[in-house]
């Protein structure tokens, strides 16, 4: 019997009619494995997954499939949005045999949760160098019934090869900055920009480091791989160049050929790079890209009662990959006309776009500038510019017209605190009062969704983890920022605490992805894999709280998190580059108390200032603001000119 019918989740929903007698994530599941004294299969995925869909049909609607798995294992679904904590040790547990990672993950287990064998997708039968799942499913019941001895031998030594060793702590100084700007650089693809090889991820923390440290002093080698990256993939099928948002990953190295899911938290953090890129160099292609994930955000992922979805599926079908977002000759010659198709063509259909299983089907990117298509048509730029905008406007009716892909609606906490961050980040520059009112709305449905209790969930019945504390506390501290309401910066203060509470580790110190020991297994991650980690942002919430509240205690939890992950954040380089926006944080952080109502104009101006690592609080209403920046401070300030040219001439900094 397939039990997944009553999931809340979509993904296990979207499994409830398939042949597997399907059990959730549970205790009876394991119980049940131990009574019968069967192995446990255990599919984890997501409802945006291209190849979670593509097994499915291949294998969970297989009769022989079923069969092999219905009589011979208890079988689990996992969603690994809705459990990422489950997914992320098994992830390890994969990798730690050698199987790679990924989605859809597909592991053996014993009746106490240990993985004896897995790997990712596998077809029905032998196919493109991958054993057929009927010949692993075959090969794991042997195994399971002749060396019980020998896997339960396995299992323990992978477990304890799993387990985390005591974490050496380090040193922090200025001089870290330098070696984690060279070990970024080292990585980056000056051809297609980017780095490191496909397939390519945008690694938005270690983006976020270099922007600030431009910001805060020029270098025209870092200044020129960040707007080789941002443009490359703004310019790319990476990018939505229809609908806006971009989509998980490029499969190639020059950001043509996507992984067509889109992402909530991907396009949370890419707008905050593309805003702050924006603020930094003033590109308007940066404006325009931050203006189109905006767009996708509020079209296709906000709930109109307030909070942010989670993502939009790859594809309609799993047998044609990215069918939505793709276009062929005649889309075009029937969408458009005469010059709108000539002109569209030169600027995004190309050739590199073909899609390897059906080449008539290409994705857009954009081939050829405006300004190249104006210089060799001969044609006024401008002229080109309104051809290209009024063909894209017809070409997102026309695609809009088509069967959609399908959304997650569940509201995450994480993601839904990212979004607001991003959306309230992006607010400050734009001037947007509807994004503003959106965003704030959103926040207090989900406070009061997710918060009930004393207790914080990811998402209904799912106790909060790390990623859920941090990302609510951020999105409370930047909504007290803009709007100025103490309640936000208390509600910070008041989750913040509980996450010390709950998730930090007092033998060491650092945090905890969950308080729950899985597997007898303690997280505490610093990795960007690929959004930035929690506990990076930690750090920077903890040393914000600490000028807000007063509070001494935040300082020395942020310092010795900053010593704790020192070593390792040293070692992966890109892959910590958000731990070096915290370490910048603790060393160069700007800090403006307003003693000014929060409406006033020398507010706003302090508040449309974007500058890294820049903490607001509110005053008593004086008439001024006292900047502060690292240890000094300056005179306090009552006129806004006055402290937009101190602030726009970086005047603190050269201090």
């Amino acid at each position: 019997m397939n039990r997944l019918f009553k999931e809340r989740s979509a993904y296990l929903k979207h499994s409830a009619n398939q042949k597997i007698d399907w059990h959730p994530w549970s205790e009876e599941a394991f119980e049940k494995a131990k009574q019968e004294d069967k192995p446990l299969f255990l599919s984890s995925g997501a409802v945006w997954c291209h190849w979670c869909h593509v097994m499915a049909k291949e294998c969970f609607f297989d009769d022989e499939i079923a069969r092999l798995l219905n009589e011979n294992f208890i079988s689990i679904k996992l969603d690994r949005d809705e459990r990422p904590d489950i997914d992320r040790r098994y992830q390890m547990a994969i990798a730690a045999m050698g199987s790679g990672g990924g989605w859809p993950l597909s592991v053996f287990l014993t009746h106490d949760k240990k993985p004896f064998f897995g790997g990712t997708y596998f077809p029905p039968d032998d196919k493109l160098g991958r054993p057929g799942f009927k010949k692993v499913l075959k090969a794991v019941i042997n195994l399971y019934k002749t060396k019980q001895d020998e896997i339960s031998q396995y299992t323990e030594k992978l477990m304890n090869e799993l387990k985390t060793s005591p974490t050496a702590q380090g040193q922090i100084d200025k001089s870290m900055f330098d070696n984690a700007v060279r070990d970024i650089i080292s990585e980056f693809d000056p051809q297609h920009g980017g780095f490191g090889t496909a397939p390519k991820f945008p690694m938005p923390g270690a983006l976020e480091f270099l922007i600030n440290r431009c910001f805060l002093m020029q270098d025209n080698t870092v200044e020129l791989a960040i707007r080789k990256t941002l443009k490359a993939m703004a310019q790319g099928g990476f990018y939505d160049q229809i609908g806006g948002g971009f989509h998980r990953y490029s499969t190639d190295e020059s950001w043509i050929i996507p992984h067509f899911e889109k992402m909530a938290d991907d396009n949370a953090w890419l707008l905050r790079n593309y805003v702050n890129a924006y603020y930094v160099f003033g590109d308007e292609l940066f404006m325009d890209v931050a203006k189109g994930i905006i767009s996708f955000i509020r079209n296709t992922l906000s709930d109109p009662e307030g909070g942010f979805y989670a993502s939009q599926d790859a594809d309609v079908t799993p047998d044609d990959e990215g069918g939505y977002f793709t276009w062929t000759e005649d889309d075009f010659k029937n969408t458009l006309d005469e010059d709108e198709y000539r002109i569209l063509s030169l600027h995004l259909m190309h050739k590199a776009g073909a899609m390897h299983h059906d080449e008539s089907k290409r994705v857009l990117f954009a081939v050829m500038t405006a300004e190249e298509i104006a210089k060799t048509s001969g044609r006024d730029l401008k002229e080109i510019t309104e051809v290209i905008k009024r063909g894209k406007l017809k070409l997102l009716k026309s695609r809009n017209e088509r069967l959609e892909p399908f959304i997650d609606k569940t509201l995450y906490t994480s993601i839904n605190g990212m979004l607001i961050s991003s959306c309230l980040l992006s607010c400050r520059v734009f001037r947007d009062n509807g994004l503003k009112e959106f965003a704030v709305n959103s926040l207090e449905r989900i406070m009061k969704m997710r918060f009930t209790g004393n207790q914080l969930y990811h998402t209904e019945g799912i106790k909060g983890l790390l990623e859920d504390y941090a990302y609510l506390v951020e999105a409370l501290i930047s909504a007290y920022e803009l709007t100025g309401n103490i309640l936000h910066m208390q509600r910070a203060d008041e989750l913040m605490g509980l996450c010390i509470n709950n998730l930090w580790d007092t033998d060491e110190g650092g945090f905890a992805d969950t308080d729950d020991q899985l597997l007898g297994m303690k997280i505490k991650s610093i990795e960007d894999i690929p959004h930035p980690s929690a506990n990076s942002l930690c750090i920077i919430l903890m040393l914000k709280l600490s000028f807000m509240t007063k509070k001494e205690e935040y300082i020395k939890y942020a310092e010795k998190s900053l010593q704790v992950f020192s070593s390792r954040a040293k070692n992966i380089g890109i892959h910590a580059g958000y731990y070096f926006c915290a370490l910048d944080a603790y060393f160069n952080s700007l800090k403006l108390t307003l003693y000014t109502s929060p409406s006033a104009k020398l507010a706003e101006t302090a508040v449309s200032f974007i500058s890294p690592y820049t903490t607001f609080v509110y005053g008593e209403d004086r008439g001024y603001v006292v900047p502060c920046f690292s240890d000094t401070c300056f005179d306090p300030v009552t006129d806004s000119g006055i402290l937009k040219g101190f602030l726009m001439k970086k005047e603190y900094i050269k201090s």
